[in-house]
This record gives structure tokens, sequence and C-alpha cells, in this order.
């Protein structure tokens, strides 16, 4: 597992490997870890979806950006696809994404490159007690707010996971072309990131999942809930929170990120 360090936070006193002086007993940090394991096969493309540039600057530090800029969080993880750990340490520094302190290996898979980075944290000196918000590195349009209820949830409850009630009617197929069975959409909802854990929560679901044979589970969410025995918490994410997948999805992005508020709006 490949462990690259940076500088310190201001926020909270670091050593130089990664591990903190606690002031006192009850103080944690917030980490963002940041998935960006992916090779980006379905965009197409000839480099990878997180490290395409809009408005002049790639995808993953616009992502990086927002957790940059958030008051309660006092560093920056990435689990970042084999090759592009340097790209990516010179754009941080190119960009002053100053709370940028780790970059782990991507793994084979979503939950693999998850247990990476939860694990080198763990290897930096994180503590367990400290919350980590597992988010896509291709949702760059990610809000302050979605990040504080992330934090807050967690801080009460254990688990927040983002997500958005379902407004589509939801038909139910086994080939994608047809379907006789529709799906109530009044309890589903569509999940975003960040998901939030406390460090030493996820790591244990993770030892979980490893002794029953669960290896591939499509996110931190799906991971818990086959597991069984953990309530999530939902917090309201947004359409905005948009995950660049195909080109469709990047065309999306520009135009989001070019419209004005209408003033007259309530």
């Amino acid at each position: 597992m490949a462990l690259h360090l940076c500088f310190g936070v201001d926020a909270l006193p670091l050593r130089c490997n990664g591990k903190r002086n606690k002031t006192n007993e009850n103080t944690y940090m917030n980490i963002a870890l940041i998935i960006a394991g992916g090779s980006g096969n379905r965009m197409g493309q000839d480099i990878p979806k997180q490290f395409m540039h809009v408005d002049n600057c790639p995808i993953i530090i616009h992502t990086m950006k927002a957790f940059q800029s958030h008051p309660d969080i006092q560093a920056i993880a990435v689990v970042c696809l084999a090759g592009w750990e340097t790209v990516l340490q010179s754009y941080s520094n190119q960009f002053n994404i100053t709370k940028l302190k780790w970059i782990f290996s991507g793994g084979c898979n979503g939950q693999d490159s998850i247990h990476n980075g939860i694990y080198g944290l763990r290897e930096a000196g994180c503590q367990d007690g400290d919350l980590v918000l597992v988010h896509d590195a291709v949702r760059p349009l990610l809000s302050q707010e979605i990040i504080s209820n992330n934090i807050a949830t967690c801080q009460q409850y254990g688990y927040a996971i983002t997500g958005i009630k379902c407004r589509e009617a939801i038909l139910e197929s086994d080939d994608g072309f047809s379907s006789t069975v529709s799906i109530p959409r009044d309890k589903l909802v569509r999940t975003q990131t960040p998901q939030t854990f406390r460090l030493g929560n996820i790591i244990a679901a993770h030892e979980e999942a490893k002794k029953k044979g669960i290896t591939n589970s499509v996110a931190s969410c799906t991971l818990m809930a086959e597991l069984g025995g953990r309530e999530m918490h939902i917090v309201p994410g947004s359409e905005k929170n948009i995950k660049i997948t195909t080109v469709e999805d990047l065309e999306i992005l520009k135009a989001l990120m070019r419209i004005q508020p209408e003033s007259w709006l309530k």
C-alpha cells in the first residue's frame, strides 16, 4: 500500500507521520476519504474521468476544494488510481489543497479501494473515533451544507448516508428491455456520497465482510445493509451532487457550474 505524506493541518496538531497529539480525550478529526481508484472505462476517454478538466481544473480538484474550504474538515486522504499519484500531488500543490495528507493505492473495485483507504488511515495513526467521510472523486459539486450535515449526523448517530428520496416511477427488469414489475418508490432512497462513519466502525464492517466473503459491495451503505444490524441515518442530498460517469454527465456538470440562481425564486 503506497503512503505519501504532505504537510500537517493547522486546525489540529499533527506529527509528521500523520499521527496527532490529542489536546483532550474527546478531540477527533473529521477526515475526507476521496475514492479515486477507478479507471473510468464507462466514460471511454483517454484519461481517467477524475483527472479530466472542467473550467481548467481537474474534476478531482473541484471535489477536493469542497473539503478544503470546509472549516470542520481537518484532513483529506485520496485513494488514487495506480500511476496517477504524482499527478494528483502536483495538482494539489498547484491548486493549494493544503489539507491533503495521504495518498493511498486504489484497489481492484470500490470496496477494495475503501478498504485500502481506511486501513491506510489507521496505519497513519488516525483513531477509531475519527469521522471518515467517504466520497466519490467524481462528485465535484458537493455542498458545504451536505458536509456539515454528514458530520453532525454521524456524531449523533454513528452513521450518516447522503441520499435523495426517489421521485421517479421504478420498474424491475431482468434484461433491461422488458418489465412486468413496478417497485413502490415511497420507501426508496437514491444514495450519494459522502457516507460517513467512525473509522473503527467502518474497519469493523470490512473485517466482518471479509469473514462473510463479501468482496464487491457497490458502496459502503450497501455493505452495511448486507451485513445487517446497523441503522443508517439519511442526510438529505442534492440533485446537483451529480456523479460523473458518462459524457452526458460531464455536459450536465458544465451546465450546473455555469448556471446562476434566479433571484426571484424562493
